[in-house]
């Protein structure tokens, strides 16, 4: 296997493993929560965007540029995102799911259409360039750089997964699958839905800020069009490719359908015209489309989806009344 094969795989790699926070934070809020959030671009643009003015050095006519570490940009664009997270959902969050939706996706048009037209601040239509990158004193080394930033992702990625798993399993996940499956039950028991919910939401939220900082310092650049109504629809088939309510399912559904978005890339490059590409660039989208009906014909929960909790306690209790 040659370097530049290697370099490629990382960067591949490492820009799946972003997409898979974002569907760790999308798995909190539909996949243990049940909230039907369609706005998940607009809190990855806020995450991108706030730690690039954090980290980027100071720029003639645009408000920012501190210069700061990327790691502090990084937890700014998570805490940012969450605050808004929790604006949003303290506005919107006892809609019912439908509604909920048309609301959230309201506002990821209403932020991309800030970032657009907030030139002093966002830099609008030609967006935010010199991005620091981590690791940038290796960029050099195309081999060397790829797999630090691959290191660091998947650092990342595996700490952020151990911490859902711990919150999963703790009173306070079983509250939010007990809202799931019978919100009238567990409020009878005593639970706040509506607490739990927004608690969900923003927490959510910061991951997917976490996410767009992420991915904003790997790639060095961001600006409005990265942020478009497309994302929310990739994220979101992520997670049902590879199981809501299970963080691996999370992370295999992102690397899978990052992983057949990049190749039907290609393939429109090496078998269409270049005249024809950029209207056949839609394509990648019938793939994607295809490839989730596939799944849920075949796998209707998703490759490694959770199961419904009362199936398996009405499965449990006929297996002890057999025995």
């Amino acid at each position: 296997m040659s370097l530049d094969l290697i370099a490629y795989a990382a960067f591949f790699l490492t820009m799946a493993l972003t997409y898979a926070i974002m569907c760790l934070g999308l798995n909190v809020q539909w996949g243990q929560t049940g909230l039907f959030n369609v706005g998940i671009a607009a809190f990855v643009a806020i995450g991108a965007y706030v730690s690039a003015l954090l980290t980027t050095p100071d720029a003639v006519g645009r408000v920012g540029g501190y210069d700061l570490p990327i790691a502090v940009g990084w937890i700014g664009g998570a805490l940012v995102a969450g605050l808004a997270a929790w604006l949003v959902g303290a506005l919107t969050i006892r809609l019912r799911s439908d509604y909920l939706a048309i609301a959230t996706f309201g506002v990821a048009v209403t932020v991309q259409l800030c970032v657009l037209n907030l030139q002093s601040l966002t830099g609008g239509a030609f967006g935010i360039g010199f991005i620091p990158r981590p690791f940038g004193y290796l960029a050099g080394d195309p081999l060397a750089f790829g797999l630090s930033n691959l290191a660091l992702m998947v650092a990342v990625v595996l700490a952020l997964y151990l911490a859902l798993q711990h919150l999963a399993k703790s009173p306070w996940g079983r509250v939010l699958r007990a809202i799931r499956e019978d919100e009238t039950a567990a409020q009878a028991l005593g639970k706040r839905p509506i607490r739990f919910r927004l608690q969900a939401f923003t927490i959510g939220g910061a991951i997917m800020g976490l996410a767009g900082a992420a991915q904003g310092h790997f790639i060095g650049f961001i600006a409005p069009d990265n942020y478009l109504p497309i994302l929310t629809f990739q994220v979101w088939a992520m997670l049902i490719v590879g199981g809501s309510g299970n963080n691996r399912g999370a992370i295999l559904g992102a690397v899978l359908v990052w992983g057949l978005w990049a190749l039907s890339a290609a393939a429109v490059s090496a078998f269409v015209p270049p005249e024809q590409q950029a209207r056949a660039a839609s394509l990648q989208i019938v793939m994607i489309g295809v490839g989730l009906c596939l799944i849920l014909l075949l796998r209707p929960r998703g490759i490694l989806g959770a199961s419904n909790a009362l199936a398996s306690l009405t499965r449990k209790r006929t297996q002890k009344s057999k025995e």
